[in-house]
């Protein structure tokens, strides 16, 4: 059911077994997550038959940023009788730039003003900060590993905002399927851990997974983090592509030290081919040092997963082809330099 009055809203059923309280596709598009007073102006655009008036509205930001979300919001409008205008996802921006631009009769678009500004907001946020984390490593591969710090039903958006960004892989399984890209990531602690050494642990990598799948070895878990490297190092050779340091913050974390000493151990045994991963916390500042110190691949986790919306404001600037705004914003379409039509 499309939501179309305000009494639509006591046809919508919450089931009691209700597994997730994340809404639904169907959800979304028919107008659920948008905030009431959207459905109201309808009722009010009706009873005074302006429902239909042609409109041109601006989507601009508050702070400049790498733009995304724009794939979204294009599945959500379509099959509306509107123009919709956008930046590529990807483009950098100013503050203030207007980003995208929605022109038809408000009753077609005005109901998805909340999902539409959502979806940017936060896609873009997460895109900003995964470009931070990229340019700071300087060419060297950053992986998003964010998922596990947000609500599962999101964590794939924000997978595919990183990719936009600039990420080079991303371990959620389905944000990188929907990124078109094999999921990445190493093997976790908890295996490690049950099966009680490294090593072992590393062996059976190799026996079970295809040659296209990268040895990549965490080695932080019981031993000194150089030992262990050198140890799996020696169990797998040529085989063995990277090592993980993902060292805790209760025993110091990852630190450009550590990385220098286990990248000049792995040097000193004839193992420079193999790679340092480094992860746990990871922002682009400790990116700069840690890569200055020999890391070669950055996994970062919450830097980009809990990085703030960039705020997104819709306002309409024309009706009826007569330049309009609310007091204090400049009447009229803006300059939207780089806008292109998406619908």
């Amino acid at each position: 059911m499309r939501l179309d009055i305000s009494g639509d809203i006591r046809k919508i059923s919450i089931a009691d077994d209700r597994p997730f309280f994340s809404a639904t596709h169907e959800e979304i598009a028919s107008g659920a997550t948008s905030d009431v007073y959207f459905l109201r102006a309808r009722d009010i655009l009706k009873k005074l038959g302006l429902l239909d008036t042609r409109v041109v509205a601006d989507v601009f930001c508050r702070h400049s940023g790498v733009f995304c979300g724009a794939a979204e919001v294009k599945n959500l409008l379509t099959g509306r009788d509107i123009e919709l205008y956008s930046l590529p996802e990807g483009k950098v921006f100013e503050a203030g730039a207007t980003v995208m631009r929605v022109s038809g009769p408000y009753g077609e678009f005005g109901l998805f003003e909340t999902a539409l500004l959502g979806m940017l907001s936060s896609a873009t946020g997460w895109s900003t900060a995964a470009r931070e984390c990229v340019a700071a490593a300087e060419g060297a591969p950053v992986v998003c590993f964010g998922a596990r710090h947000i609500h599962p039903a999101v964590a794939p958006v924000m997978e595919r905002s990183a990719v936009i960004g600039g990420v080079s892989g991303s371990s959620c399984i389905l944000g990188a399927l929907l990124s078109g890209m094999t999921p990445t990531g190493t093997v976790p602690h908890a295996a490690i851990l049950i099966a009680g050494d490294t090593v072992r642990v590393a062996g059976a990598f190799d026996e079970v997974f295809d040659d296209d799948v990268p040895r990549i070895i965490l080695v932080d878990t019981f031993k000194d983090e150089a030992e262990e490297s050198l140890r799996v190092a020696a169990a797998l050779k040529d085989k063995l592509a990277a090592v993980r340091l993902d060292t805790p913050s209760e025993r110091g974390g990852v630190t450009p030290q550590l990385v220098a000493e286990v990248r000049k151990r792995l040097d000193n045994e004839g193992r420079g081919a193999v790679r340092i991963v480094v992860s746990g916390g990871l922002t682009p500042q400790r990116i700069v040092t840690l890569k200055a110190a020999g890391a070669d691949i950055f996994g970062v986790g919450s830097h980009i997963s809990t990085a703030k919306p960039i705020e997104m404001t819709m306002d309409i600037k024309e009706i009826e082809g007569k330049a309009a705004a609310k007091r204090g914003r400049l009447p009229g379409p803006q300059a939207g330099e780089g806008l292109e039509r998406i619908l």
